[in-house]
């Protein structure tokens, strides 16, 4: 099958299943659903993710840069989320830690499993991988700066008891978060947007984009205006209806509750990871690594913030800061990834290590 070809049948199946999605859902809301119907919608929760990345893509490479980054931003900000509060309103346990479970998940899966996947695909293929240090780098140390500020401070402030911020402390970090992440989308798009294309060596011209510098036509854009928020709508509203199964499954495995901010992250990193992976291979690590601190940077810069806001009126706490376990792996993953960044080239013991980092994150999440 041709690029072309692809596009084509990608085009079609996220324009009919966000449709369908939402016509399930109407039905379903508020009903107690036997399990081969509460299936059939995990798979519709799935693919609508995936359409809403999709066409939040199509209106952003219309759009162009500095808004077309944002409008992805926003929409992968508003399914993670839509996510993390429709599980902390339905939930009947304490969910204070949910948000950070899903975003350090997040964190944990773009550092080590993106990375070190593409680095991988690019290693084992091209013998090495090749990336502008100076662009990853900045993407990288905007991630670090972000964990730091809202997961691992938390747990040494002493003006509230635990590992929570009080209001001025959460609204400083949230600021902070938002500003943090603007300067980076500023840096990426505008001011040294050279740094986050790939290397002439690696692709044979400095200004391509890819397949996704195809500008979008009118039509396209016009059918992704009207099917982005049906896509979200039906995410939001499928998370809720789906939020039951999704503790249940997690109990009847025998996993510690922490492990649904895991099953959450791999939801909304599923699009980006696939795309990551297609771009190493075809020796545009650059792009991989784009995709990677990206997510982590919209994940935590808006995340939070918008959740800051969100828990003026959420039952409960807002607990952010990570147990000494998680900041280990953490501070880990941030050494390990700075010595993949700093050389513009890695091989596949780098991919290792991240892919080793990430099993022992998963593993850790399953048997604390």
């Amino acid at each position: 099958m041709t690029d072309l070809a692809l596009r084509r049948g990608l085009g079609r199946w996220t324009t009919w299943t966000p449709a369908f999605a939402f016509v399930v859902l109407l039905p379903s809301w508020g009903r107690h659903l036997p399990p081969i119907i509460m299936a059939l919608e995990a798979a519709l929760l799935i693919g609508a993710v995936m359409a809403a990345v999709y066409h939040a893509e199509v209106i952003a490479h219309r759009i162009g840069e500095p808004f077309g980054s944002l409008v992805l931003a926003v929409a992968v900000t508003v399914i993670e989320v839509g996510l993390i509060v429709t599980l902390m309103v339905s939930s009947k346990g304490d969910t204070s830690t949910l948000a950070r479970d899903t975003v350090f998940a997040v964190a944990m899966i773009t550092m080590n499993g993106i990375v070190g996947l593409s680095i991988l695909v690019a290693a084992i293929k091209y013998h090495l991988a090749v990336f502008h240090p100076e662009g990853t780098g900045s993407a990288l140390g905007t991630v670090i700066a972000l964990a730091a500020l809202c997961l691992i401070l938390p747990q040494f402030t002493t003006s509230q008891p635990g590992p929570t911020f009080n209001g001025k402390q959460l609204a400083f970090a949230a600021v902070a978060s938002a500003a943090l992440y603007g300067m980076f989308v500023f840096t990426q798009t505008i001011r040294h947007r050279d740094f986050f294309l790939p290397p002439t060596n690696a692709t044979g011209n400095t200004d391509d984009d890819g397949p996704h510098a195809i500008r979008p036509s009118s039509r396209r854009t016009l059918a992704s205006l009207v099917l982005l928020p049906v896509s979200l709508v039906a995410v939001v509203g499928l998370s809720k209806v789906e939020s039951p199964a999704i503790e249940a499954g997690v109990d009847w495995l025998g996993f510690p509750h922490s492990f649904v901010g895991v099953v959450l992250a791999f939801v909304v990193l599923l699009p980006e990871s696939i795309a990551a992976v297609k771009a190493a291979a075809q020796n545009r690590t650059q792009i991989s690594l784009n995709l990677a601190y990206g997510s982590a940077i919209a994940s935590i810069g808006l995340t939070i913030p918008t959740l800051a806001v969100a828990s003026i009126w959420l039952p409960g706490t807002l607990t952010l800061g990570l147990g000494p376990t998680h900041i280990t792996l953490l501070v880990t993953s941030a050494v390990v990834s700075v010595l993949t960044v700093v050389p513009g080239r890695a091989k596949s013991l780098h991919a290792t290590l991240h892919l080793t980092l990430l099993a022992t994150f998963l593993f850790l999440s399953v048997v604390p």
